[in-house]
């Protein structure tokens, strides 16, 4: 049971350093646009590329706030509620089966 319980863990500890990198490429993307990047940059493209299929239904639905895009905002805070709520909730279940 034990073996079952190390995958459990591994799995919940490889979810947050995703989750943890990829809120920092969503900040990274956000700070960025509020200056004039060059698009053909490949750090710029990577950010674009990385991050539009997540913002774009969001910006959609949600639209702006006053002129300001809150569709990152959104995203690292979901974000954050999935690792406060599932990274633990699995650390907690493989801590169980252990």
């Amino acid at each position: 049971m034990f073996i079952v319980g190390n995958l459990v863990g591994a799995v919940a500890e490889i979810a947050d350093l995703i989750l943890g990198a990829y809120m920092w490429i969503v900040i990274v993307a956000a700070l960025l646009s509020w200056v004039n990047p060059d698009p053909y940059n490949p750090v710029v493209r990577f950010l674009y590329l990385a991050t539009e299929p997540i913002l774009r239904p969001i910006r959609k639905k949600v639209g702006t706030l006053g002129g300001i895009d809150i569709s990152p905002m959104i995203v690292v805070l979901a974000i954050v509620f999935t690792r406060s709520f599932l990274v633990k909730s699995l650390l907690q279940a493989s801590r169980v089966l252990r």
